[in-house]
């Protein structure tokens, strides 16, 4: 599938395009009733960043939530429109348009689990209560009474009430959010879906899911939000195609800080090793260093110097590599700051040392089988090195990493005595021993 071919770019549009966190449209009884007027067309400023993309050596975007919703985008109001903050369904129109021209993706955020109390089939249950046509559309208890003081419980998700969890057995409710995809593909021909907590997502709704985009269109890439646990239970012939690598996220920051290795190499050899046991072996995981929901990759890492290490690790790693606007030059911000400081607004993308590292591991990965299907094996582990090889048929490359600041020379079978590091494009002479500078990060192509 293209997807195992590419490198993801992530947006989240209301952040990039400097939108107020609070949709000014109120709660309204029907989509109809939307005041026009108050929508702004911020949306086009991500055509500013598509030159900034494909330079970059990214082929496919990954929108964070672009539709109508009460505030930070996963509370949705209406599947259909675009939000009045971020402009109109022809402004991304435009967008999506310009990226297919230059050969680019495009995936959507499914909201599926829970939708805004803005949304207005809730609103209608709100007002109308037991002569809502809708009351069966979520999880509602009118004996209750919930935290907004409604006069009636709903289940939210995982306790949060502000947004309202849908009942993914109700036919009208299934219909209602496959139109909706159906009409992405026609309005804007996505090429994808990045399913939110998928893991809370009912199976037979992901089967049905799966099997309707299917049919909608060739190729269409559905991957699925897993914090833990078996990543198997969404991401199979059934359901979604791949999963976020959550494991190895963590795996990937906390090894450079504790300076031990082995960590992300456990998950690695436990993931795609070569024993029968190893869980996802042939299966491509989207791998990240940070994303929306988390401090940026820049303000983890106790060691600037590990900054270009952990991009190399990250893409030579078996998985779909994703970058995070902004994390590609090195933006901080904290989680701990809340969401809005991981979601800034910028006017227009930077460039710099780190930029260019990315970019090149971009080329590499794009260039590589190897690197997009091979096998994991580990050749050399210590606390602050680490030598794998990935092998796809006749396609190897050897992912060499020193985090240390001294120089390391590591003796192995390398199987050959000279490699191009496909990151910079020198020559390597390894056949006596492979020399690793301090804080040297490398992919080598065998010959």
């Amino acid at each position: 599938m293209w997807a195992d071919e590419s490198v993801f770019y992530q947006i989240y549009p209301l952040g990039l395009c400097g939108a107020p966190f609070e949709n000014p449209g109120g709660f309204v009884d029907s989509p109809d009733q939307v005041d026009e007027s108050l929508r702004e067309h911020r949306i086009l400023r991500v055509m500013d960043f598509i030159p900034h993309i494909e330079k970059l050596g990214c082929n496919a975007v990954y929108f964070s939530p672009v539709f109508e919703s009460d505030t930070h985008g996963y509370n949705t109001r209406d599947y259909t429109k675009i939000d009045m903050r971020l402009g109109t369904n022809a402004d991304f129109k435009k967008v999506c348009s310009a990226l297919h021209k230059k050969g680019i993706k495009v995936v959507l955020d499914g909201v599926f689990n829970h939708v805004g109390r803005g949304f207005y089939q809730f609103q209608d249950v709100l007002k109308k209560r037991w002569d809502s046509p809708y009351k069966d559309w979520f999880h509602i208890n009118f004996d209750g009474n919930s935290s907004y003081n409604d006069g009636l419980w709903y289940e939210g998700w995982e306790g949060n009430y502000d947004l309202v969890k849908l009942n993914l057995r109700n036919e009208e409710v299934i219909g209602h959010i496959f139109n909706a995809v159906k009409g992405w593909v026609s309005e804007f021909d996505i090429d994808g879906l990045r399913l939110d907590v998928a893991y809370c997502l009912d199976r037979d709704f992901l089967k049905r899911l799966r099997s309707f985009c299917d049919g909608l269109k060739q190729d269409f890439f559905l991957v699925g939000e897993i914090l833990g646990g078996d990543y198997k239970t969404i991401m199979n012939d059934e359901m979604c195609h791949s999963a976020t690598n959550y494991e190895c996220y963590k795996g990937l920051h906390s090894s450079f800080n504790s300076m031990n290795l082995f960590e992300i190499i456990h998950s690695l050899l436990r993931q795609f090793g070569s024993e029968a046991w190893c869980l996802y072996r042939g299966k491509n995981l989207l791998s990240f260093v940070d994303n929306h929901d988390v401090s940026r990759v820049a303000s983890i890492l106790q060691n600037q110097r590990h900054l270009k290490l952990i991009y190399t690790l990250m893409y030579g790693m078996p998985g779909i590599p994703i970058i995070y606007y902004g994390s590609e030059w090195g933006f901080k911000a904290d989680k701990k700051d809340g969401d809005p400081a991981l979601r800034p607004a910028f006017d227009k993308p930077e460039w710099n040392e780190l930029t260019d590292h990315i970019a090149a591991l971009s080329k590499a990965e794009k260039s590589s089988k190897a690197l997009q299907y091979g096998d994991f094996k580990s050749l050399v582990l210590t606390n602050r090195q680490c030598i794998f090889e990935r092998e796809c048929g006749e396609d190897r490359v050897l992912v060499a990493i020193n985090a240390d600041e001294n120089e390391f020379r590591a003796d192995f079978n390398a199987r050959a005595g000279r490699a191009r590091d496909l990151i910079t494009g020198e020559t390597v002479d390894f056949g006596g021993g492979l020399r690793m500078p301090g804080y040297s990060g490398m992919i080598l192509e065998p010959y």
